[in-house]
């Protein structure tokens, strides 16, 4: 059982007689998560939090990555992301599993199928070196039924880039704001937008910029109401805090 809406159908088949109440309760507990020796894999991940289980690929080999996918295949889900995996390792994934493979943030995605896109996110870099980590918040989601408009390469260093795309900014419901340097990028829209800003330093920069750390620390800092940041890097992380902005949004 691996996601709200099965749980739902269940109940309402016990509420219409047509399962017993010790079925259905035998169905609940047979059905949490599944051992495969090496993992286990987490199927009312979607229950308790609106989405299914996501693969960290780093530190996994190829045939772990594999075998949780085709776990989780097996039981419907579909979309399923796997971040920070190699090329390498997605050409062996591959052969085992339906993946769409997305060379730049290193991410794959198990399982494709078919998505919603609700309200509006806005994904935007500094610059062009930070499109990894942005990619991994935008496909990240994307793949969590998000709508995602990406504005790359707008940051302060030519800010009339950020101030001609004002409209899609206005319109977004979260904006990620992604910059390495000294990571201006998420101050100066946290005070353009009314929506809330989750921003994410990236280790691009030179030797001052610790790997990131000035970035991380300028963000933090910031003196523009409505922005969190996440850790260094972490553009899954942004997409996901991101999507439940959004989708509690779209609920009001």
């Amino acid at each position: 059982m691996d996601n709200k809406h099965e749980i739902l159908e269940l109940l309402r088949a016990v509420r219409s007689g047509a399962t017993t109440p010790e079925d259905a309760l035998l169905e609940l507990k047979q059905k949490p998560f599944e051992d495969l020796g090496y993992a286990k894999v987490d199927f009312h991940r979607s229950v308790r939090q609106g989405a299914a289980e996501v693969i960290y690929g780093a530190g996994k080999t190829p045939e772990q990555i594999a075998g949780i996918a085709a776990a989780m295949g097996e039981r419907g889900c579909r979309n399923i992301l796997i971040t920070r995996m190699g090329q390498e390792a997605a050409d062996l994934v591959a052969r085992s599993v339906p993946l769409d493979y997305h060379p730049t943030p290193r991410l794959g995605i198990a399982f494709p199928g078919e998505r919603t896109e609700l309200g509006h996110i806005v994904v935007a870099t500094g610059g062009t070196s930070d499109m990894p980590v942005a990619e991994e918040a935008a496909l990240t989601a994307e793949m969590m039924g998000n709508r995602v408009t990406r504005l790359y390469d707008v940051g302060v260093a030519g800010l009339h880039r950020l101030l001609s795309n004002l409209d899609p900014l206005m319109s977004a419901r979260c904006v990620v704001a992604v910059a390495g340097m000294e990571g201006a990028l998420a101050s100066v829209v946290g005070g353009l937008v009314d929506c809330p800003v989750v921003a994410v330093p990236t280790s691009v920069g030179y030797g001052a910029n610790f790997g990131g750390l000035s970035a991380l620390l300028a963000m933090l800092n910031s003196c523009a109401s409505g922005c969190s940041v996440v850790n260094i890097d972490n553009g899954f992380g942004a997409g996901y805090l991101a999507s439940m902005i959004n989708q509690m949004e779209g609920l009001q």
